[in-house]
Order: C-alpha cells, then structure tokens, then sequence
C-alpha cells in the first residue's frame, strides 16, 4: 500500500509535534510547513493526498491557502482547517472558499485521524 502524504500547516510547534506524531503513527507520510511561504514553496513542487492547515499562519493565511488551492493550482485535494478561529464566520468563510473540514481548536489528534482517513476514502471513492 502506498503511504499517504499529508501537508500539516501549522506554526505552532508543540500542536504541530502532537499532530504529525499521532498522524505518522496511523501511517501517513507528513510534511509540517511552519509558515505560509514554506506551504506555497510545497504545494507549487508537491501536491499532497490532504492538506491540514492552521488558519492563523505568518505570510500566508489559511484562507489564502484555500484560494490558492483551489484557484491557483486548480486542485481539489481535501482540505481540513484547524484554528482557534472558529467562530461561525471563519467556518463560513472557509467552507465558501473550498475547505472540506473544519476542527476548532482545541482539537483531538485522535478525532483528526478519523477525519482525515474519511476525506482521503472519500476523495479516493471519487477519483
């Protein structure tokens, strides 16, 4: 079986450890970008299987990073945003702009393994 890449997107060193922890631990291959420039940088070489991304980052927000995604890139590789922003109208705005998921932080790595595994077999059953 092949491993499945996900992009982590998130600044936050001990929230970004705890996830790519729990996330190698199901068996994914995770790459952390820590800024909005390191993200772009990625995703302009690499398209990975799902992005996670924090919606508060430096250079280049989670908002943006959707609208890259989905307009610059054209790609319709899931998206599921974590943030401390998760009132209704970052969700709203998020959901408009492309984004298949939303966690408020703070979050469970354990119901984000779950979240992630439904989106990766949901993309697969439509591709």
């Amino acid at each position: 079986m092949v491993e499945r890449r996900i992009l982590l997107a998130e600044d936050d060193e001990l929230l970004a450890a705890l996830i790519r922890h729990r996330l190698e631990k199901g068996g994914y291959a995770v790459h952390l970008s820590r800024d909005g420039k390191e993200v772009k940088d990625y995703l302009n070489d690499t398209i990975p299987d799902i992005v996670i991304c924090d919606i508060m980052m430096p250079y280049f927000s989670g908002m943006e990073l959707i609208d890259f995604v989905r307009n610059e890139l054209k790609s319709n590789v899931p998206i599921i945003i974590i943030s401390s922003a998760g009132n209704e109208e970052n969700v709203l705005a998020a959901f408009e702009l492309g984004a298949d998921d939303f966690l408020a932080k703070p979050i469970s790595p354990s119901e984000l393994l779950v979240r992630v595994a439904k989106e990766l077999n949901k993309n697969r059953l439509a591709g």
